[in-house]
Order: structure tokens, then sequence, then C-alpha cells
């Protein structure tokens, strides 16, 4: 699926999540036992389709769509979902457009939609489910019971990913204290981080099919995610080659068009950043920048860290650097100067002990 074409599937399954006026209609509609056609969107397009039934211009209630729904036709609502224009008519398509529904209904409805770019809602009559159909794509509506089950799996997943990525997460931090890192312990970490992403989309998706009923996945979701996309731009920021000229964002559309047995092979995610993909390059030694390990010290700005980076090149330099020497950063006095090296020499104390004991 394009990332537009999710956004607006997204959107789409927002506005009919539960607790929106929308989907109180769409129940009331399952629960009477009849089918229903909905356009979610009106223009001249959908007015070309329609044929029948009557205009009506009426403010948009859940009680009005179930009422509407009672006669044979599509119910076609504006685009912001806050009238009803028009009720009872038959819509006719173009029956070139390919479809792989049967029923008629439902074969309407998806032909509608790729016509029209509209969502359209079709009510099926007798499985009594409802499906949205959204840029080419079918979305079956569940009960937020059975979608609230699927999240807490999910949840659990992402939980146990987000230990393990803070456990090579760790061990990297240690690996940069003693300038021992490979070109496969960042792509491990790559590895991780594109990972747990993947699960807080899959997630965020749930929260937002919940609406109303996905609060408390919310706080969950952020409390488990909360600074892993700021971890991710560090790594890029300390390891990306600056000869290649790679963008992070770049690093970024590499590792999300792995698909799922290219992101288990660290290789990958290698050459995602611009290393070397070869197996046999993967144990090749690299020198951080040092704007993980820096980001980490208190009250440092991105701008002094930035300017330590220019200044100094790599981590090992600053570990390493004298107060003096320090000082002679732009931006970095005497009293910042003692934080930065008591701040990097905590860390190096706190790292090793983490990965020794």
């Amino acid at each position: 699926m394009r990332p537009t074409d999710e956004e607006r599937l997204r959107a789409t399954l927002a506005a009919v999540a539960p607790g929106t006026e929308l989907r109180d209609g769409i129940e009331r509609i399952i629960r009477g036992g009849t089918g229903a056609l909905i356009v979610l969107g009106h223009d001249e397009v959908v007015e070309s389709l329609a044929s029948g039934g009557f205009p009506l211009d009426v403010a948009f209630s859940a009680t009005r769509l179930r009422e509407l729904a009672k006669m044979d036709g599509a119910v076609i609502i504006d685009p912001e979902r806050s009238r009803i224009v028009r009720a009872a008519a038959q819509l006719v398509p173009d029956a070139s457009i390919q479809t792989g529904e049967s029923g008629t209904r439902h074969r309407t409805a998806e032909r509608v939609s790729t016509q029209t770019g509209f969502p359209v809602v079709s009510v099926s009559q007798s499985m009594q489910i409802a499906a949205v159909y959204v840029a080419g794509y079918r979305h079956v509506l569940e009960q937020s019971a059975a979608i609230i089950s699927k999240a807490n799996q999910a949840l659990q997943t992402l939980e146990r990913y987000k230990n393990r990525l803070d456990e090579v997460a760790g061990a990297l931090s240690a690996l940069e204290i003693e300038d021992l890192v490979t070109a496969r312990d960042v792509a491990v970490v790559m590895q991780r981080l594109e990972m747990v992403r993947r699960i807080d989309e899959e997630v965020s998706g749930y929260v937002t099919e919940l609406g109303t009923d996905g609060r408390l996945l919310t706080l969950q979701l952020e409390e488990l995610v909360s600074g892993i996309d700021h971890e991710r731009d560090l790594v890029i920021l300390d390891y990306l080659p600056a000869e290649l000229g790679r963008t992070p964002q770049a690093v970024l559309s590499a590792m999300a068009g792995l698909n799922a047995k290219e992101l288990l092979d660290p290789s990958y995610s290698a050459a995602a950043l611009g290393m070397s993909g070869l197996h046999e390059r993967l144990d090749d030694p690299l020198s951080p920048r040092g704007y993980r390990l820096l980001s980490k010290i208190p009250r440092l700005s991105r701008i002094i860290i930035d300017r330590l980076v220019e200044h100094f090149g790599a981590l090992q330099p600053m570990l390493s650097a004298t107060l003096e020497e320090l000082m002679s950063v732009e931006g970095v006095g005497e009293a910042r100067a003692r934080t930065l090296r008591e701040g990097l020499s905590r860390l190096a104390e706190s790292s090793i002990l983490e990965r020794y004991v």
C-alpha cells in the first residue's frame, strides 16, 4: 500500500471508528438486519453515477442514516460527513472496472469507490458485517473486542522487541566507549529499531480503528515507543557515511522498503545505512561521531553537540579531551566543559558496568 493510500484508509477508519455518529449509524443498520450502501462524499462524478431516489440535504444523524438505509438504494453523504445529500439512489458505476466481489452491493461499492475516489461503506444484510472500500482496498469493520484482542497481542510483541532493542542499544553504547563498534553492531540496532517501528505502526492502526475505545492502548503505546524516533535519528547521524552524500530520509526509506526476510539479515540494514551489505564486511570497525552519547548528557543543547562533533570529528577524541580542549569549542565554557567531562565519565562507567555485570 502506498503511503498516500494508507493515510486515506486510516482517515476513513477514524471517521467510522467507535464513538463517531457515523459508526453509530452503521451499527444500527447491522442490528436492524438490513443492508446499506453509503457513499462518504459527493461531487459531480458521484452525481453522474446516481439516478432515481430523492435529494435531501439534511443534517446527518445516526437515526436518519438507519431509517434511510431501510429503503433500497444508496445513501450519499457530503465529504465532511455532516449532511445527507441524497437517499434511495441507484448507483451505476463503470462496469469495466475490475472487482473481486460477487454480491451486487459489494461490487457496486468497490467500483464506485474506485471511480469516484470517495470511501464507500457496504453493509451486508445476510452476513451482518460492514466493509469499507477506499483507495482500491477493502477493510471489514470489526467489533471493538476483536480489535482490542489483536492490539493486546501486538503490544505484548512490541514490549518484547522493545526490551531487546534496549539491550542491543546498551551494548552499542558500551562498545562505543571502548571503541570496539563494528558494522554488525550498528546494523543490529537499526534492525531492531525498524522492527519496533513496524509493530508500532500496526498498533497505531488498531488505535485509529478503535476510536474512543482505544484510549488506554494509546497511553500504553506512547509509553513503549517514546524516544524511538529520536534514537533512530541519532544512530543514523553517528554512522551514516558522509562521503556517500546519502540523506537520513533515504536511510529511513530504505529500511522501510525491506521485506520481512531481508529485515532479519543484518547485511541489508547495513546496506540501507550506506555500509557494505556483504556478510564478510559486517565485522569492519566503525567510529561513532558521538551524537548518541552526547544527547544523554543533561542540559546539552543540539547546537553545542553539533559544534563538539564538528570540532572533534568522533567520540573517542572527546572522551580523552582535556578541559582546555573542550573549552576551545565555541559556546563551551569552563562550567559546561566540567559538566561534559563528568557526564561522559558517568556514561562510560554505567555503559561498561551494564555490559559486564
